[in-house]
């Protein structure tokens, strides 16, 4: 692993990822600000043709004038926020193939229904229907031209050696030698490739001109450590399902990595995915977190607003159970329950107490195995009278309302696993911590601690891959149900 490879490889490539981070910030705020003129030089463009080119101009211009321009003010923060929630400033997504442009329409269609609904709810909203459509025409035209010169002005900083990035192919066989041909043959998309990791090809063997076989899939992470990669194709057609979840836990410990499958890969890993074009190469993209853009955002906000009333609403009645907790046995009224969160990292979920804090002298060497089987004992003897009522209409849980808060939970996602407890999930565990775990979810409403491993794996899979906020609400809706009803807790 020299690093003359490096030399050989990207001559022009920039030293170290602080500054390439850097200049990627520059181009991020260059977008955003030529964004914000191109919006606001529409909605002018669009003010002029409706209002003076229209002749209103000289009937009602003092009125038009200054409501039109509060207005513009208010849209254009607005609509950069809504390209932002579409990934129109994430570095990944743009500079590459047509879906730049698809959610740029997107989004900027999305932003005149929201006008439209806003003036249907707001009847003293009164907006020039004309100037509107105008406005979105002109937003489409003008921020169309100025993404595509910004493209034209970054395929010139690649091709002189800047905002370059190191990529690394897993597989040197036809197809990842095809791809890495391609690649170098396409300076616009700014790739360099470092070298191949293949198990089958003796290390150090040159591939391709200059490109050279790095290690074996046992050296993934080293190596990526060591060139300081940031992207990674996916090539090998042949590589079994083991090895590739092997390298996709590598990549939890590095979640910089920018992780793409060749569309010859039909093994894939059941997370979220995108198409992407890379020098005219349709690739799909692995998303590190499963839920993105205005999902994400929706799934926050409604964390944050059901939270926020709910500890308010119910903070009484918590402080009466934390007092009940404290009279019915010795020890703390919340007990910390050290659990695994998004990306693996663990963090302390929050509870009433609803055991003995000497509850575990008392489990018999049965119990003790059933409990290291399935992770729950129908009859504990560890659990005080009042933990059982707790458990049984999951009050015990509601301190976790301050974990949503904190953005270590949400309302709806799967159930928390410890440690200790994932093993049983296998290879899934990959998936299950790409989403925070929830309050409730399909395991709550499909039988809660009656369930195995297995169903809880097959209904948060189900959950992961089918997401919506319309799910979400759902399952909120039916979790009601299912708690006053008792089934299933114990």
């Amino acid at each position: 692993m020299s690093s003359q490879i490096i030399e050989a490889a990207a001559p022009r490539a920039e030293s170290g990822a602080s500054l390439r981070r850097h200049r990627w910030r520059r181009v991020v705020m260059m977008l955003v600000a030529g964004d914000a003129l191109a919006i606001t030089l529409s909605f002018a463009l669009a003010y002029g043709i409706r209002f003076i080119l229209g002749f209103e101009i000289f009937r009602d211009d003092q009125i038009h004038g200054p409501f039109y321009g509060l207005l513009t003010a208010t849209l254009v923060p607005s609509w950069v926020a809504l390209y932002g929630l579409y990934g129109l400033y994430n570095p990944r997504r743009l500079f590459g193939g047509s879906q730049e442009y698809v959610q740029l329409f997107n989004a900027s269609t999305l932003g005149l229904v929201l006008v439209i609904i806003a003036t249907f709810l707001l009847p003293q909203l009164v907006i020039a229907r004309a100037w509107l459509l105008l406005s979105w025409g002109c937003v489409i035209v003008f921020c169309f031209t100025w993404r595509f010169a910004a493209r034209r002005i970054i395929y010139s900083l690649r091709r002189r050696g800047y905002l370059l990035q190191q990529v690394i192919i897993l597989g040197a066989n036809r197809e990842g030698q095809a791809i890495g041909r391609q690649l170098m043959a396409s300076p616009n998309t700014g790739s360099v490739i470092i070298g191949f990791i293949d198990d089958k090809a003796p290390s150090g063997s040159e591939v391709l001109p200059g490109v050279k076989v790095l290690g074996s899939v046992n050296h993934f992470e080293a190596v990526v450590t060591e060139y300081d990669v940031e992207s990674v194709i996916i090539a090998d057609t042949e590589m079994v399902r083991e090895r590739l979840v092997a390298v996709y836990g590598a990549m939890e410990t590095l979640r910089r990595l920018d992780v793409c499958l060749s569309p010859g890969l039909f093994e894939l890993l059941t997370i979220g995915v995108e198409v992407r074009e890379q020098g005219s190469i349709p690739l799909l993209a692995l998303n590190t977190t499963r839920i993105t853009g205005l999902h994400a955002f929706s799934k926050r906000a409604l964390d944050i607003c059901c939270a926020l009333v709910l500890l308010t609403v119910l903070s009484p009645f918590l402080l009466l159970i934390a007092l009940l907790v404290r009279l019915d046995s010795q020890g703390p009224a919340i007990y910390r329950r050290r659990v695994v969160g998004v990306g693996n990292q663990p963090f302390d979920a929050l509870k009433f107490r609803t055991m003995r804090t000497d509850g575990d002298a008392l489990l018999t060497p049965s119990q003790r195995e059933e409990l290291h089987t399935s992770g729950k004992l129908r009859d504990d003897p560890r659990v005080t009278p009042l933990g059982r009522f707790l458990r049984r209409s999951s009050i015990d849980e509601l301190p976790q309302l301050v974990n949503i808060l904190l953005g270590q939970m949400s309302l709806v996602g799967p159930r928390m696993l410890t440690g200790d407890e994932l093993h049983h999930f296998g290879r899934w565990r990959h998936n299950l911590l790409t989403v925070r775990p929830g309050l409730t979810g399909l395991w709550q409403i499909s039988g809660r601690s009656t369930l195995g491993y297995e169903e809880r794996v097959r209904l948060d899979m189900h959950y992961i891959r089918n997401y919506s906020i319309w799910l979400d609400l759902y399952i909120i809706y039916r979790t009601f149900a299912v708690v006053f009803s008792g089934r299933g807790a114990f």
